[in-house]
């Protein structure tokens, strides 16, 4: 952990019940105690399905605590909105990272490493990871 303060993560997916749900799920998996920073960024700001460079840059900003943001995305014109505020240089804060990792998945193993005090090398390391595992 940079500094005693954790990775925050934003969860981006097309819709804002499905980031906020996952938030809730990866939050409570990640057992008691405080919780690394985690908001989700889902849908468009009227509330529609879509992805919100808005959105996703309030999202970051309001979970970066100085030790880098991780952001999980769910389908690819997510993946798209991102890289285009990574590419700009001056949307998100400094140190984030886009994250190959399954969504679901990944934001658990994300949010578990994070609020262990894992660094964001850590987290990115966890959540990718997860592409792994087996369910049969």
């Amino acid at each position: 952990m940079s500094g005693g303060v954790p990775v925050g993560i934003v969860l981006v997916s097309h819709s804002k019940e499905v980031a906020a749900s996952v938030a809730e799920l990866a939050q409570g998996l990640a057992g008691g105690g405080t919780t690394a920073p985690v908001a989700p960024a889902g849908g468009t700001p009227d509330g529609g399905l879509g992805t919100s460079s808005e959105l996703i840059s309030t999202a970051a900003h309001q979970v970066d605590q100085g030790a880098g943001v991780a952001v999980l995305v769910d389908l690819g014109s997510a993946v798209l909105t991102v890289k285009a505020l990574l590419a700009e240089g001056d949307e998100l804060p400094g140190d984030t990272r886009l994250v190959d990792a399954p969504f679901l998945e990944g934001a658990v193993a994300a949010v578990v490493t994070a609020s262990a005090g894992g660094d964001l090398d850590a987290v990115e390391a966890a959540a990718s990871e997860a592409y792994g595992y087996r369910k049969a």
